[in-house]
């Protein structure tokens, strides 16, 4: 009977240790149904950090004005202009954006700018149409010239910088042009009418 007694402490005291020792198993492997040799469950993993990028703030003109990236074959570089009415009114267009062409100094560089692409290429020459941009809406233009040298006692012009206005008489932008404007000794450069994209 003592015997009998000591034996049932035993396995009472050993049930008491293994309770004790399963309470001190990780809940990343205990509990939550995680796989010991794998990775913790997601509802553990911490909550992903925002974005650091800050959000682009409207200019007090209520647009924004940016480039959309350049395109060039055999001689002919096209950058596509973007302008976003980020305002809380109406934005109206009727006509071409107004291009500078800037050094590394952003010094301007002296060059003709045409309406349309008259002695660049053919196919940008449609005229212009009143636009209305609504809050969220854009309108698309694109820049042209040439890379052209024909007459090597002319320096080559390599532009670094484009400032951009909407029309005529408004304020700029500073514009990414996605490299350098290499209108070689051209002298000038071209510029299609706003318009709505068809995409």
């Amino acid at each position: 009977m003592i015997f009998r007694n000591a034996i049932g402490r035993r396995v009472g005291a050993a049930a008491a240790l293994l309770v004790t020792l399963s309470a001190c198993v990780p809940r990343d492997h205990a509990g939550q149904g995680g796989d010991p040799t794998g990775p913790p469950p997601k509802s553990s993993s911490p909550a992903p950090s925002a974005s650091a990028e800050p959000v682009p703030t409207c200019p007090a003109s209520g647009i924004r004005i940016r480039s959309t990236g350049g395109d060039a074959a055999m001689g002919l570089r096209a950058l596509g202009l973007e302008l976003v009415n980020c305002g809380d009114h109406p934005y109206r267009l009727d006509g071409y954006p107004t291009v500078w062409v800037l050094d590394e100094r952003r010094k301007p560089i002296i060059l003709a700018v045409v309406n349309g692409a008259k002695g660049i290429t053919s196919g940008f020459d449609q005229p212009p149409q009143p636009i209305t941009l609504h809050k969220g809406e854009r309108a698309v233009a694109t820049v042209l010239w040439r890379n052209l040298v024909t007459d090597s006692t002319v320096v080559a012009t390599d532009g670094a910088y484009l400032s951009v206005a909407p029309a005529a008489g408004q304020p700029a932008e500073d514009v990414d042009p996605h490299g350098p404007v290499d209108v070689g000794n051209t002298g000038r450069i071209g510029v299609s009418p706003w318009r709505i994209p068809t995409t």
